[in-house]
Order: C-alpha cells, then sequence, then structure tokens
C-alpha cells in the first residue's frame, strides 16, 4: 500500500513512481520515490519518412519541372492524434498502479500540453475517490530523487526526512 502515486510523463515516455516508506528510518532517509515501471509511445518513435509518402509538409512540385505550390497534409493532426492515444494509455496505467497500491494520491507531472490532454481523462479518476495533483513540466529525464525533491517543494508530497528523524 502506497498513499502516494506519481506519474512524470513527456510525449514519448512515462515513469511511474510510488512514494514507499523505508525499512529502516533510523539509518535510512525517506520516504522514497520508487519507480514502478514505463510506457513508451511508440508512434513518437517512427520516422517521418515511414509514416508520411513526403518527408517533409507543404511543398510539391507540379508535374514537368512546373512551379512549386503549398499544401496542408494535416500532419500535426497526426500527431496530436498519436499524443492523444498515449495520453490514454497512461492513464490507463496510472488507474491500474493506483488501484493495486490503493493509492489516495496522484500526482501528474507532464508539459502543458501533454498535461491537457491528460485531463480529459483525469475524472474516471477523480470518480474512484482519489485527488489528482497537476503539475505542469517536464521531468522525464530527472532522477526519482530530483522528482521527489522537486515535488515536495510543491508540496505535492511529504518532504524525505533524515535518518532518525
Amino acid at each position: 500500500m502506497s498513499d502516494y502515486c506519481v506519474v512524470v510523463t513527456g510525449g514519448a515516455r512515462a515513469r511511474f513512481f510510488t512514494l514507499e516508506p523505508v525499512e529502516f528510518p533510523e539509518v535510512e532517509s525517506g520516504p522514497r520515490l520508487v519507480e514502478c515501471g514505463e510506457l513508451y509511445n511508440t508512434e513518437k518513435g517512427i520516422p517521418a519518412r515511414n509514416l508520411y509518402t513526403d518527408s517533409k509538409t507543404g511543398r510539391h512540385r507540379a508535374s514537368r519541372g512546373g512551379p512549386a505550390h503549398g499544401y496542408d497534409d494535416h500532419r500535426s493532426q497526426h500527431e496530436d492524434e498519436f499524443d492523444r492515444r498515449f495520453a490514454q494509455e497512461v492513464m490507463e496505467k496510472t488507474t491500474s498502479l493506483a488501484q493495486a497500491k490503493q493509492t489516495r494520491y496522484i500526482a501528474v507531472v507532464a508539459p502543458a500540453h501533454i498535461l491537457g490532454l491528460l485531463r480529459h481523462e483525469l475524472p474516471n479518476i477523480v470518480k474512484r475517490g482519489m485527488h489528482v495533483h497537476k503539475l505542469a513540466k517536464d521531468m522525464t529525464k530527472f532522477s526519482s530523487r530530483k522528482i521527489h525533491d522537486h515535488l515536495a517543494k510543491e508540496h505535492v508530497l511529504p518532504p524525505c526526512k533524515r535518518p532518525g528523524a
């Protein structure tokens, strides 16, 4: 059982943590943020040349060397859909982790664009009686210690205490 679950995500990767007490608080500082898993957005890793006919958007040459003309292939809409699907996957995994650990508090940390997509999925978690705190910041490359320290400064997680304290 863990009272806190933390999800740190960007567009391509999501990391899942729980806040766990230490076994020997007399000699260890704690509680500690423990990583429970990762999730990757496989669609973000596919090169544009494999998804689209033209590697660049907005340019086309007329036949027989005529003038170039622009067009919109709606590439950004496809990328937004990839992000939306990934956000849905992230929240599904968050919900299952929170239920398995009997979590009461969930911290969702993501860049503003991704956080906006995740917000659409949050009502399902709130209905289950869990409290959600949202923070717009990209922390996917931070260590678990740095994530914990930052969230403690924001009063989202309890701070890590010195041994014996």
